[in-house]
């Protein structure tokens, strides 16, 4: 059975790099996934962040589309939670119209960034929608077919591209894979997040049985993982002992998974909340080319996904390149899915 392998990646600042070094980067690494025949590459939206550059996917993917030729290309994802779904469909029909049938919009759920940055991006007052409406209206422009009852009825999102963008939702519950279900959306489930195998579990049975098939013919389910693979275990293991998951766990009941203890205690003070942070060992896939393969193949079989989302775990730039390289030599050219 084929399995079709991506990248996400976060465009994150090494120590002493430059957001214009990281950017480069990011760029280089989506010739190369192109080159290697990876099926999409995605990059990430986070706001005020000490440790990723990646503020403004749609500006980026603008450029990522003019430096390659063929890989899609997406959000993983915009946070429509503080947009105007309408101007995110504008964006993205502007992307499906410069790069016709490479275009993939990735709807999250986080927030993104710090309590600052989330007030900063919602002091217009667009946060008084839940997901799910601003969704299903996102998902009316895209397709224009904005609803007759709307009071907005007769506006488009110009430009009408010939091939719309493909929508996804992501996130790390079954409260998320609920939602994907409901408007019969492709579903991404960040185990790099979230690693509770219970969890995830739920989450997939949640979206494969609820999934309403008559928006859609079927289910579609990606796993996104974060990956090391060195020339050897030992190796990947060294690297992998430098990532951290942090997460912070607020007085009110919400746990937020965040990059770093700094961004954590940034993120307590601003919340004027209680709070504790939590650090453990990252949710990684790591080893060797042959131990790597073994392992996500057995996740495919687990989860029953239909492609497995990679994030590359580390913050030098040679070691996610290497990753990207040996990752593709671990599977042979039969076993991966270009359709």
């Amino acid at each position: 059975m084929g399995i079709r392998i991506s990248i996400l990646d976060q465009s994150p600042l090494d120590t002493g790099e430059t957001a214009e070094e990281a950017f480069r980067h990011t760029v280089e690494l989506a010739r190369k996934a192109e080159e290697l025949g990876y099926y999409r590459f995605w990059v990430s939206e986070h706001h005020n962040s000490d440790d990723v550059v990646g503020s403004s996917p749609e500006v980026l993917l603008a450029y990522l589309a003019a430096k390659t030729d063929r890989i899609r290309l997406g959000s993983g994802g915009v946070m429509l939670q503080h947009y105007s779904p309408y101007k995110v469909a504008e964006n993205f029909h502007v992307l499906a119209a410069l790069a016709p049938g490479r275009i993939d919009l990735g709807i999250g759920r986080a927030p993104g960034g710090l309590p600052l940055s989330t007030r900063a991006l919602q002091q217009d007052g667009g946060h008084t929608r839940s997901l799910a409406e601003k969704l299903a209206e996102l998902e009316q422009y895209l397709s224009g077919r904005l609803d007759p009852a709307h009071p907005l009825y007769g506006l488009r999102a110009v430009p009408i591209p010939q091939q719309p963008v493909d929508l996804y939702v992501l996130g790390t519950s079954p409260s998320s894979a609920e939602l994907a279900a409901q408007q019969g959306l492709p579903y991404v489930f960040a185990q790099f997040i979230n690693g509770d195998e219970t969890v995830i579990q739920q989450a997939f049975d949640t979206y494969r049985n609820r999934f309403d098939t008559r928006k859609a013919a079927r289910p579609q389910a990606i796993l996104a993982l974060g990956v090391i693979v060195a020339d050897t275990d030992e190796e990947a293991g060294a690297l992998a002992a430098d990532v951290k998951n942090v997460k912070i766990h607020l007085e009110s009941g919400r746990t937020l998974t965040v990059s770093s203890v700094e961004a954590a205690e940034s993120y307590g003070r601003q919340s004027d909340e209680r709070y504790t942070i939590e650090i453990k060992d990252a949710n990684l896939i790591y080893g060797s080319r042959e131990t790597v393969r073994r392992k996500l193949l057995a996740l495919q079989k687990k989860y029953e996904v239909d492609e497995l989302l990679i994030t590359l775990a580390v913050k030098r730039f040679a070691d996610r390149l290497r990753t990207c390289v040996l990752l593709r030599e671990a599977f042979a050219e039969s076993s991966l899915s270009h359709k």
